[in-house]
């Protein structure tokens, strides 16, 4: 028992800037708890975050905001249709004085990439993200760059308009670990919000933590505790998605095309970590997979064809998969 208190509160006191972090976040955003939480397990578990919502939401803002909290170089990219991977990764130039090719590089060269509403670009731009997604590393000719750590994709896209969006391909969907759906605030938020901003603009964020602090944090959540049930209970929820009838739910069989891949178990690990880490414990349990697996899961179900047809969710179908698998 002394072991637990002991690890609890190394974790709770690693944990405490992250409300530091948050509250100078808060001087800015309003409301988004959510996307908030979601950031901030992104950002300790090294994984990208898709974020999904119609456009006024502050969505840019809140990115750009966290990144100014934590001392972190930042670049928005803008994804257009005539957007070019090399406008993405850099290029190598050529000097026709010493006949050698010079590498400039790209805007992906930072730690933290804002995608601006990411499906607006062709296949051949979303590519070029998916080495620098994985590997932390850019390839230009037969050269290799290694990317800033910490590095992170934030992408943002629009649900409603899809005039002219190309559909994120699956592997691309994938390197996301989590999803995040963004909703309207509150009346009470947007009372808030109103006040806050259609006034003096309130003063810009400042950096009180650096980088050095979410290298050492990401440290820490590799070590907090898995049991063996937990392990089990994650990898159930994963299966189920791929064969929900060998899993004891048969009725889904007829709605999931293909589940989720081991990207999904591990990303589903990590988040729980994660999610247990701001809430300083040094253990995971049931209730954190829970929390964080609609968000890891909904992009990584292909649902069928009958599942469209009956307008059916991968949302609901996560939330059928996690109501009925047994928990420990």
């Amino acid at each position: 028992m002394n072991s637990v208190q002991q690890l609890n509160e190394r974790i709770r006191r690693e944990a405490g800037f992250l409300q530091t972090v948050l509250a100078e976040i808060n001087r800015t955003i309003v409301g988004q708890e959510r996307l908030m939480n979601r950031l901030m397990i992104a950002l300790v578990c090294n994984g990208h975050l898709l974020i999904e919502g119609v456009p006024g939401l502050a969505k840019t803002l809140a990115v750009r905001t966290l990144a100014a909290t934590i001392g972190a170089k930042f670049q928005r990219i803008q994804f257009t249709p005539d957007l070019l991977p090399a406008d993405l990764t850099g290029t190598q130039v050529y000097n026709p004085r010493t006949g050698e090719f010079t590498a400039r590089l790209g805007p992906v060269f930072n730690h933290i990439i804002l995608a601006d509403e990411i499906n607006r670009a062709p296949a051949k731009v979303q590519s070029a993200l998916l080495e620098a997604m994985e590997e932390r590393q850019v390839t230009l000719g037969d050269q290799t760059y290694s990317l800033p750590d910490p590095f992170m994709v934030l992408a943002t896209q629009n649900p409603i308009e899809q005039a002219g969006t190309y559909p994120l391909p699956e592997a691309q969907l994938d390197r996301f670990m989590l999803k995040v759906i963004v909703d309207y605030p509150t009346r009470q938020e947007e009372r808030m919000i109103l006040e806050r901003m259609a006034g003096e603009p309130p003063p810009p964020p400042q950096a009180v933590i650096g980088v050095e602090a979410i290298q050492h944090a990401r440290e820490v959540v590799n070590g907090i505790y898995v049991d063996d049930k937990i392990k089990d209970y994650i990898l159930n929820i994963v299966f189920a998605t791929r064969d929900p009838a060998a899993n004891g739910l048969k009725e889904l069989g007829a709605l999931i095309e293909f589940g989720a891949s081991p990207r999904a178990t591990i990303s589903l690990t990590r988040a729980a970590k994660a999610h247990a880490f701001l809430r300083g414990r040094g253990y995971v349990t049931p209730d954190d997979v829970k929390a964080v697996a609609p968000d890891v899961l909904r992009h990584r179900i292909i649902v069928t064809f009958e599942a469209e047809a009956e307008n059916i969710t991968t949302a609901q179908l996560v939330g059928q998969i996690l109501g009925r698998v047994e928990v420990p």
